[in-house]
């Protein structure tokens, strides 16, 4: 079992991600005292949004390629549309995705940041949520659509919106420590 104080989350995204669904999240998981890490496509700063308007910056801590899934406990997916949309089509990314799930690793994606999930085709028979413009995506991967702030199923939480940031974090807390 993995406490939190201590365990290792990695957090992958890019620029136009949703602030407070990076920024909560690694706010809540360090002040437990968890070590957060972030990566992206480049070490340049990447830009959040605030429901599109440009927000804070934050230099990732290594590039996705070098990610070794082995030194990080869980997976975070941060949303927006516009950072979920630009991993999707990153080979890299999506085989990090699915390299954390094939591990039996938690994996959280919040709003938009199903659509990494779809990509790397791991919804499927699976209880899911995600924002309402993404449900049919989510459907159509198979996945079963439910309305819930924080939905677990397996070693995969998914999260609606930035108003359920602290449910969507506190699911994966819970699912961390049961591992």
């Amino acid at each position: 079992m993995t406490a939190i104080d201590g365990a290792r989350f990695l957090i992958m995204a890019t620029s136009g991600f949703e602030e407070s669904e990076l920024f909560g999240p690694r706010a809540i998981l360090m002040e437990r005292g968890a070590k957060v890490a972030l990566a992206s496509p480049t070490l340049a700063p990447i830009q959040a949004t605030v429901m599109d308007d440009p927000g804070r910056t934050i230099r990732p801590d290594m590039v996705i390629g070098d990610v070794v899934v082995a030194e990080h406990d869980a997976l975070i997916l941060p949303g927006g549309v516009i950072n979920p949309d630009a991993l999707r089509g990153d080979a890299k990314a999506v085989a990090l995705v699915r390299a954390f799930v094939t591990a039996g690793k938690p994996v959280g994606a919040i709003c938009h940041g199903p659509w990494l999930l779809v990509e790397a085709d791991v919804v499927r028979g699976r209880r899911v949520t995600g924002w309402r413009s993404i449900v049919t995506d989510l459907r159509n991967a198979g996945g079963i659509v439910v309305d819930e702030a924080a939905v677990t199923d397996g070693m995969i939480v998914t999260s609606r919106s930035p108003e359920d940031v602290a449910a969507f974090t506190a699911a994966m807390i819970d699912l961390v420590r049961r591992v």
